[in-house]
């Protein structure tokens, strides 16, 4: 009996170990349940160029994917632009209906970066995919925005109308790639891909086509394609979105949530069959921000234009119905973050933070922290971090009250959200990545 009593014990301290050990992974954009919330313990309050850095590692090329992490190595995209000569930007620039500030390439070499954990040394940078005559990119985005998923050792990697691509990371070895969807983004990739059992699904919602696909995460080939069938505005311009879909249980089966323009769409993961969807109620495109879920509702922003933020009440395969709408100082491009009761949003310009009554959408306090915002807060260790692209990193105390823990600085834009792991913080600039700890 002893034997037994005492291999049961060693049983269930190897089941808690190996849970701790996974939850420590931070395998998709916005951590382990795609929600910006990590597990990770006594992660750092204050840091600053010369104070609780671990290590900092320049990467080369020019991209705004997060990074994930799984057991000792740390993955990122990036890009390597070769510009476009003069005669060549001027033709190619007469197809930009947008009118918007552009970057132009005579090709781009699109990579993965794999880096050890403990030291930051990069122990892989190996070519994905390499487009010639690419499509333009917005100043505010990059060729390689989307942040990749890693699975038991491959890394999927996704970059919009350019391909997909999955890479073995024990071997350095690209199983398959898949260019074949192909949109016209105006501004670029935005949306980040997920996996769902043997699935890899993202969003294709261009100027000229919008749906949704599914690639059989084992070959690459296209496993369902489901077109957006809410009516769409005359222009062009407003029919482009850049979200990424949040996939949870409802009434306990898994739908995809997808936003989109002027809609928002729910999805079987299985075969893409559409089950609901919803409009907004306002002119809503361009979408970025990733919905969050909880206390059986939907949080979204309806991103550009007036934004709003939307709490959807959850029915199953019925359409929703929209329990509140908070119309002031919604976000454009960063996600959301839901903290038990509250929710928390920062606005693009300005970083007005609105904390907000999850439940009835009544606002219990409005501040503004300063600077302009492109990447999404995390939740963790009690505090939300808010990164702004002058490359300040606002800690506070979530709660009923308006409470700064700090302001940290770093030499360079925060466009990526960050990653937790191990007690430390993987926060990437457009200069370099760093490991953040208590030091």
């Amino acid at each position: 009996m002893k034997s037994n009593s005492l291999h049961t014990k060693l049983c269930l301290a190897l089941a808690l170990l190996c849970q701790q050990t996974q939850a420590e992974d931070w395998p998709q954009w916005r951590g382990p349940g795609g929600q910006g919330h990590s597990n990770s313990k006594q992660l750092p309050t204050q840091w600053s160029e010369t104070n609780n850095i671990k290590w900092r590692v320049p990467i080369p090329g020019r991209a705004w994917s997060s990074p994930v992490i799984e057991g000792d190595r740390i993955w990122l995209t990036t890009a390597i632009e070769t510009p476009a000569k003069p005669e060549d930007a001027a033709r190619r620039i007469k197809g930009n209906t947008g009118n918007q500030p552009l970057t132009l390439l005579e090709s781009v070499s699109l990579r993965a970066v794999g880096l050890d954990k403990q030291t930051g040394r990069i122990v892989h940078n190996i070519e994905l995919l390499q487009p010639r005559e690419p499509q333009w990119v917005h100043e505010l985005n990059s060729f390689a925005s989307p942040t990749p998923v890693i699975e038991n050792g491959l890394l999927y990697s996704h970059f919009g109308t350019f391909g997909t691509a999955c890479l073995d990371t024990r071997t350095g070895s690209v199983l398959w790639r898949n260019t074949e969807l192909q949109i016209m983004h105006e501004n670029g990739p935005g949306s980040t891909p997920v996996l769902w059992n043997d699935k890899l699904i993202f969003h294709c919602d261009g100027s000229d086509v919008q749906y949704i696909a599914a690639l059989d995460k084992k070959t690459g080939k296209l496993a369902w394609k489901t077109p957006r069938t809410g009516a769409m505005n005359d222009n062009p311009q407003l029919r482009k979105a850049y979200g990424t879909p949040l996939i949870i249980p409802v009434n306990g089966k898994a739908q995809v949530l997808s936003p989109a323009a002027d809609w928002i769409y729910s999805y079987d993961p299985t075969n893409g069959r559409e089950l609901w969807k919803l409009n907004y109620g306002v002119l809503g495109f361009s979408i970025v921000p990733k919905p969050v879920a909880g206390h059986g509702m939907l949080y979204l922003s309806t991103s550009f234009m007036r934004a709003e933020i939307l709490a959807l009440k959850l029915d199953g395969n019925n359409p929703p119905t929209i329990a509140w709408r908070h119309p002031r100082s919604a976000p454009q491009m960063p996600s959301p973050i839901l903290v038990g009761d509250e929710l928390y949003t920062v606005s693009d310009s300005g970083g007005v933070v609105t904390c907000l009554d999850a439940h009835k959408g009544t606002m219990h306090w409005q501040e503004r922290i300063g600077g302009n915002y492109s990447a999404s807060p995390t939740y963790g260790d009690g505090k939300i971090y808010f990164h702004s692209r002058e490359g300040i990193t606002t800690v506070l105390r979530p709660g009923l009250k308006f409470e700064v823990l700090a302001k940290n600085p770093l030499d360079g834009r925060h466009m990526a959200s960050l990653a937790a792991a191990d007690g430390a913080l993987f926060l990437r600039t457009d200069k370099a990545l760093y490991r953040i700890e208590q030091r």
